[in-house]
């Protein structure tokens, strides 16, 4: 008797339940319902009997409740409701009490997901892996055969802390039970849990991929974990300590994670080494040579910037799906770590961890001198070496594959990448600017593995140089997101460390050229020298020095300024700014004169032929070279004395304003102006931190307040014609155009007021983006609301009042703007010691030092006028209370009392034309002006006020950070 299958066997519920999503694979719908918000997912769920199986899965919640949290977490038992508890609609939730049951639904990729849920690695066993096991290893043998060559695991370090037996879940709970310590998810978003709370969901959870705490700042969260260990004798020398605390990157994490947790696939940042000592549990390890990509393992690096990702499957996932299908001979190199053990993991080394129970543990990332170099070609620009660090030869490009066949190198065997190995599964990518990074193509196709499959990859310094973009440098080029450090940073990090470890030179200039491209500057600094016949820099002399955007050299008595921020076009604008400032201020003999350093030359230094050839330019007239440059000159009016002074400057940064891709790096790639400044004495004020006394910090403010308003009293050069004339091409733009409507025309707002706020008004419309972009510490709430908040046309700014005639009246001017007042422009010189044995003081911002170990400092002089514009006078409150003053109402208030000019005008008795009370509060431009900035200040004002993070409007931020203004009126 034959049995009718088709009639007892039940339909397929995806026909119905799907309609025509039914063609798209389970993985891609759930890729999909990620991109909702919790709400919608909630709704999607009632649509049908498969949407409401997708839609409840609790990964899918897990993902949801991360990627919108905006609280500290609160585990409540299941993802679902944990979100809802964040959306505050858990008290509304009505489970379903009835079981439901759908037939004709099934699938393979939500049942691997559940499986890996619920799974236990009891029977997850290995023997003792391949990593070499030492005990009592001197610090010779570690450097000399293992420090940046392979990783070891060493027993014995961890026997003398306390961490031995004080680091248990269990006393943990009972010493830091109401500590908040951060915790590792796949999401970009950052959340941090309370560790009694942790501890709860870590023995209730049944997630695929556990949270584990994974906290860079448990020092400062709970100091006594420090008093627990100790750093051991083997890695201490680390390069980064000579940076202050706040300056460094993040470079020690408390690990504690669950049975299943672990950190998938990856590369420490910035190539640095690492060691990891396991103080409770088990952990296994996998790990891959430099360039090695495991199975199942994508790199992706932007052509832009560098920036590297990695997309990976979860550790519990690859060692369940991938590592099955290794051979034997493309087998990670691997360990099971047990309590006590530290593994020493090298530069460059791929590695994934499993957390086979519960486990604690302590981790630091180092720099020494053995992969110092690495270091610095990680932080240099470009894109090719950073995706060849990490996927050798398959991060190629076909229009490399010569270079690389004329200078591969041999290397030892134990780091030799065959491609042929890593070829199957495996793949590197090139995002194209503009285009998703998942792009399967690279830039310009994607590499015939056969055409490498006979070359060597080499973990070696000079192999991977070969591939850095010569033509971009660091200061000039983009800079990637996923450095450790920044720029600032970096510079300040290579300075002190030329200072301070005179025995390695050798090595850090080799690092030098390869971050910041130094052997070229410094050729370029000498043709200046040698033209000018100033004295050639000593040894000392021949890194540059200070944190900002261009080469600054300090020449015996002088200084050298190399201009090459953002291309040519805007280095000559600075320069010529800078000039024609210069002139004006001695022409107007303001005191201010007397704290500005002299100017003794300037020109253009062009590097053509192999060799360096120097043009004096005073910033008058137009350079003959700059006929041969790629600049837009008709732009530039020949008829006033700085073509590129103050107004061209202004009209570029309008054109610039607002777009996506501003042509920063317009112009001739080796042609760079200069200027040579008379050097002062003293320090600079970030050398000096907070050493200084809080009576000499008072004293800056004063200074500061009566030279800024010798600054703002300074004339500025009347508008040109420049601005009107009739063929300029960015009349077509419509708002451009009223913005240099002549006064004549019937205009009632002061063109340069015009200038100032078209450019605001283009900075506008993709303020959400850009602080997007910046992300944490910036609360997203808040910038889902900025537009809200800052004003639709910012005209409505000026306090336009009714005079005594009947017609408006601007009551407000615009002023020049140094724009840069930072305590790396800020000259102090001493002026006598401090006196007295035993007693103490304050010192600059609240730190007490005894006075008979300090100098008294008096500020000098004030560096640094590229930057100079025409503006807003409360623009340089900015960088000045941010910077200077680290956020201290006090000094900011010292500074207006000797400021002594209004920020605001008084409208008095005359009849306001603009109603709207929020555009005559100062401290409402204020924070406008902070969110429009071309530099990031909202993230130092959430990070100088972090208790601001948890607001829920701009007012309360502006209250906070700015709300001293509305207490100052200034002489009327």
């Amino acid at each position: 008797m034959e049995i009718d299958e088709s009639s007892t066997a039940p339909r397929d519920r995806r026909i119905d339940a799907l309609g025509d999503l039914r063609v798209l694979p389970d993985e891609t719908l759930c890729s999909i319902l990620l991109l909702l918000s919790p709400r919608d997912v909630a709704r999607l769920s009632c649509v049908s009997s498969v949407m409401y199986i997708l839609c409840n899965e609790e990964p899918l919640w897990m993902a949801l409740c991360l990627n919108n949290l905006n609280l500290q977490l609160q585990y409540k038992g299941s993802w679902k409701k944990t979100t809802l508890h964040q959306l505050q609609l858990l008290n509304e939730y009505k489970p379903c009490k009835k079981a439901l049951q759908f037939d004709g639904f099934n699938s393979l990729y939500l049942y691997r997901r559940l499986y890996r849920c619920y799974t236990t690695l009891n029977g997850f066993s290995f023997d003792n892996g391949n990593v070499e096991r030492k005990r009592d290893l001197s610090l010779e043998e570690f450097h000399h055969e293992y420090d940046a060559k392979k990783p070891v695991l060493i027993s014995g370090l961890a026997n003398t802390w306390s961490a031995t037996h004080a680091w248990t879940p269990d006393r943990l709970m009972v010493d830091y039970g109401d500590k908040v310590f951060r915790i590792s998810q796949r999401s970009s978003k950052k959340a941090s849990i309370k560790f009694r709370d942790y501890i709860s969901y870590s023995q209730i959870q049944h997630d695929e991929d556990p949270l584990y705490i994974f906290d860079d700042k448990f020092g400062e969260v709970a100091p006594g974990l420090l008093k627990d260990y100790s750093v051991p004798h083997l890695f201490q020398e680390d390069w980064f300590d000579v940076l202050e605390r706040d300056k460094r990157p993040p470079f020690r994490w408390l690990i504690i994670g669950p049975e299943r947790s672990g950190a998938s696939w990856h590369v420490d940042p910035a190539l640095t080494s690492a060691w990891n000592t396991l103080l409770y549990g088990r952990k296994r390890w996998a790990l891959y040579p430099p360039g090695r990509v495991p199975l199942g393992v994508t790199v992706h690096v932007n052509e832009d910037d560098g920036d590297v990702s990695i997309d990976t499957p979860t550790s519990l996932q690859w060692w369940l799906d991938f590592y099955p299908l290794l051979a034997d001979e493309e087998k990670p190199i691997e360990c099971t770590q047990l309590p006590g053990e530290t593994i020493y993991v090298p530069s460059g080394w791929w590695h994934c961890v499993l957390n086979l129970e519960t486990t604690v543990a302590v981790t630091q990332n180092f720099v020494n001198s053995k992969n110092f170099e690495f270091v610095c070609l990680d932080m240099a620009p470009g894109y090719r070496h950073k995706g060849l660090c990490r996927a050798g030869l398959l991060a190629l490009e076909e229009n490399a594959l010569e270079v690389v066949k004329e200078n591969a190198l041999h290397v030892e065997e134990s780091i030799l990448r065959d491609v042929r190995q890593t070829s199957n599964g495996k793949r590197a990518k090139v995002s194209e600017s503009g285009k998703e990074p998942n792009s399967e193509i690279a830039r310009r196709g994607a590499i015939n593995v056969h055409d490498v499959c006979n070359l060597e990859f080499s973990y070696d310094i000079n192999f991977l140089a070969m591939f850095l973009d010569k033509e971009r440098d660091h200061y000039n080029a983009l800079w990637s997101s996923g450095n450790s450090i920044g720029q600032r940073e970096l510079r300040e990090w290579l300075w002190t460390l030329w200072v301070g470890k005179p025995g390695h030179r050798d090595l850090i200039w080799k690092g030098a050229c390869l971050a910041l491209n130094a052997g070229k500057w410094s050729a370029c600094m000498g043709a200046i020298c040698s033209f000018h016949e100033l004295q050639f820099p000593s040894d000392d002399e021949k890194l540059p020095v200070g944190t900002g955007s261009n080469p600054v050299y300090l020449v015996a008595d002088n200084v050298i300024k190399i201009y090459v921020e953002d291309g040519l076009e805007a280095s000559l604008h600075s320069i010529g700014t800078e000039l024609e400032f210069y002139s004006l201020l001695c022409e107007y003999g303001s005191s201010l004169k007397n704290h500005i350093p002299d100017v003794l030359a300037s020109g253009i230094v062009i590097f053509e032929r192999g060799s360096y050839k120097v043009k004096p330019w005073n910033g008058k007239g137009l350079p003959d070279i700059m006929d041969e440059c790629d600049l837009n000159l008709d732009n530039i009016s020949r008829d006033v004395d700085f073509p590129f002074g103050i107004w061209s400057k202004k009209q570029f940064e309008y054109r610039n304003a607002g777009t996506s891709e501003p042509s920063h790096f317009r112009g001739h790639p080796s042609v760079w102006p200069y200027i040579v400044t008379k050097r002062c004495k003293g320090k600079l004020l970030s050398e000096l931190a907070d050493r200084i006394l809080w009576e000499d910090t008072v004293n800056l403010a004063s200074f500061l307040g009566e030279q800024l308003r010798n600054l703002h009293l300074m004339p500025f050069p009347p508008l040109c014609d420049l601005f009107i004339r009739e063929n300029n091409e960015y009349k077509k733009d419509a708002h451009y155009n009223s913005i240099f409507k002549s006064e004549t025309d019937g205009g009632s707002i002061p063109a340069e007021w015009k200038v100032f706020l078209g450019t605001l008004n283009k900075k506008r419309k993709d303020v959400v983006s850009r602080l997007f972009n910046w992300g944490d510490p910036i609360p997203k709430l808040l910038i889902e609301r900025v537009q809200e908040y800052i004003p639709e046309d910012f005209e409505n700014i000026l306090n336009i009042f009714q005079c005594g005639k009947g017609v408006p009246e601007v009551c407000r001017t615009c002023t020049w703007i140094h724009a840069d007042i930072m305590d790396d422009n800020i000259i102090m010189e001493p002026s006598s010691v401090g006196s007295g044995s035993g007693d103490t003081t304050s010192g600059g911002l609240g730190t007490t030092y005894s006075k008979g170990e300090l100098n008294l400092w008096r500020p000098s002089h004030i560096l640094d006028f590229g930057n100079m514009s025409v503006g807003d006078p409360i623009c340089d409150l900015i960088p000045l209370y941010l910077d200077v003053f680290k956020g201290d109402s006090r000094l900011l208030k010292k500074f207006l009392e000797s400021y002594q000019l209004p920020l605001m005008s008084d409208a008095g008795q005359k009849e306001l034309l603009n109603q709207d009370s929020k555009f005559y509060r100062t401290s409402y431009l204020a924070m406008c002006y902070c969110i429009l900035h071309d530099d990031n200040i909202l993230g130092a004002i959430f990070s100088i006020w972090k208790e601001l993070r948890m607001s829920q409007s701009w007012e309360d931020v502006e209250e906070a950070v700015w709300g001293e203004l509305n207490n100052y009126t200034g002489l009327t």
